[in-house]
Order: C-alpha cells, then sequence, then structure tokens
C-alpha cells in the first residue's frame, strides 16, 4: 500500500490508487440485483465537492447518485473524502466509503422502485438539508443591531 503524509498529524491518509481498490473490494460485497441499470457504473473521481448551500466550510459531498441523460451512475469523490477524513488508514477508510456506497446504493434502488415519499433517503437527505442550513441560518440583521446610545 502507498500512502502520502496526512495535513496534520502523524497518520498518512490512503493515495488515490488505494482508494480504488478498497472501492473495488467493497463492489464485490453487493449482490448483482443492485448493478441493474447502473449503466454509468461506479466511478471515482479525484474532485473535492462542496454543496452549493454549504455555509460554514464544513460540509463536503462524498458521493453522488445521479441519473443524466438516461446514464444511472455513482460518483466517489476522494478528494471530498480527503477532507473530511484526513487521518483514515485504509481500515477506516474501507468502513467509511462502505457506508457512502450503501447511501448511493439505496438512492439507486428507490429510484428504480419509485420510491420517493416521505420515507425515502431523498426526503431523508432533504430534511437533513434543512436542518444544516437551519443551524447555520444567519441572523436577522435587524436583530443584530444593539444599539449602545441613549435614547432621545
Amino acid at each position: 500500500m502507498r500512502l502520502r503524509r496526512a495535513a496534520s498529524g502523524d497518520k498518512a491518509m490512503i493515495d488515490l490508487a488505494e482508494y480504488q481498490r478498497i472501492v473495488s473490494e467493497l463492489l464485490d460485497e453487493f449482490p448483482e440485483p443492485f448493478f441493474r441499470e447502473l449503466s454509468g457504473g461506479v466511478v471515482v473521481s479525484e474532485a473535492l465537492v462542496i454543496p452549493d448551500y454549504a455555509r460554514a466550510g464544513d460540509l463536503y459531498t462524498l458521493g453522488l447518485y445521479t441519473v443524466r441523460s438516461g446514464i444511472r451512475q455513482i460518483v466517489l469523490y476522494k478528494g471530498s473524502f480527503d477532507r473530511t477524513y484526513p487521518q483514515a488508514d485504509a481500515a477506516q477508510a474501507k468502513a467509511l466509503i462502505r457506508g457512502v456506497l450503501r447511501h448511493e446504493f439505496r438512492h439507486h434502488l428507490e429510484f428504480l422502485g419509485g420510491e420517493h415519499g416521505t420515507a425515502s433517503l431523498e426526503a431523508e437527505d432533504e430534511r437533513k438539508k434543512l436542518a444544516y442550513l437551519a443551524r447555520h441560518a444567519s441572523p436577522d440583521p435587524a436583530q443584530q443591531c444593539v444599539s449602545t446610545e441613549p435614547s432621545p
């Protein structure tokens, strides 16, 4: 296993080749029906992806299930993984990537099954997004103004 030094601390993060090896190994754990109509397969990107609604530099997209022009695909973002888990060794990375893959495959299976209701992962993700935005909401500017001047 080739490693590169992490940005901080004394552990090293996994390199791209190791990340891809882990993904390949994990894909063997999923039953064949999970791959039905996943025409674009599972792709590893080196990109660091920040959602457009991120507010505090603390949110990164680790994986994404996409459907474009009839092509269904799961993309895993190693750059986002490195930023989120810079201290992860191979064993930790495997467990974390497994979780991302399970999440994205659930999106795929729900899409194929037509599940878009309140119990869907899509709805759950939206609730988490709204909760995140509520935690990072800017206070009302009118409420921020506190006068230290005496009233006339």
